[in-house]
């Protein structure tokens, strides 16, 4: 019988009737709450053979502790028009039996067999799937989503637009300015309206420094985000 014996063990054992008559054959045990055999009992033909399974019951193994189990077949001639096996047994005489005696042995594997039992219970690897098990990988995060990304590019696009809307206006009040000049220098009297269009045209050199501040601040914020 090999192990382990934590579960209940089967071994075969395999009677032949060589001869030209019925024979009855019994098996018997030494350890009879052991084993379950079936069957335990029977009649072979002539030149026919029969299996009979020995199963092991399970217990706690002791490799140190030697077996003292053993088995006997013990067979004779089928009397002609049997009906009653038990009682063949009890009419038979002595020198009509014949047994063969078998002593039970136990193994347990090595560890080689243990590693190659484990390495054929494995399934074979499988490479390059052509789908992947499970969800996917979710990508990293960055620091701004899609809504506060679009809400940027959009306040990008307003203040593009003022400082154009700004550029046209201080392109307005330069051409106004150098207009003003014009008239001043040609208005050498030194009239109070001169003197009022030299004042708008100084009035205006402050609007541009803000029109040209505004446009580096929209053209440093639109390259930082976009």
């Amino acid at each position: 019988f090999s192990g382990p014996f934590t579960d209940v063990v089967t071994t075969n054992l395999k009677l032949r009737n060589p001869s030209d008559r019925k024979v009855c054959f019994k098996v018997k045990t030494t350890a009879p709450r052991r084993y379950c055999v079936r069957p335990n009992s029977g009649i072979i033909d002539p030149g026919s053979s029969v299996i009979v399974s020995v199963m092991l019951q399970p217990f706690d193994y002791d490799p140190n502790e030697k077996s003292k189990h053993k088995f006997m077949v013990q067979t004779t001639y089928a009397p002609p028009n049997i009906s009653d096996m038990e009682a063949v047994w009890k009419e038979a005489k002595p020198d009509e039996l014949m047994d063969s005696k078998l002593r039970c042995v136990f193994e347990m594997p090595s560890e080689n067999d243990k590693l190659n039992d484990i390495d054929a219970s494995k399934p074979a690897p499988v490479l390059n799937t052509a789908k992947q098990d499970g969800p996917m990988p979710k990508p990293h995060s960055v620091s701004l989503n899609d809504t506060e990304t679009r809400k940027l590019v959009e306040e990008c696009k307003r203040l593009q637009a003022e400082v154009m809307k700004l550029t046209d206006e201080n392109r307005h009040l330069r051409d106004e300015g150098l207009r003003l000049r014009k008239v001043a220098h040609s208005d050498k009297s030194g009239s109070p309206t001169a003197l009022a269009l030299r004042d708008n045209g100084s009035n205006s050199l402050p609007s541009l420094l803000v029109v040209i501040a505004a446009i580096f601040i929209g053209f440093f914020l639109g390259k930082f985000i976009l």
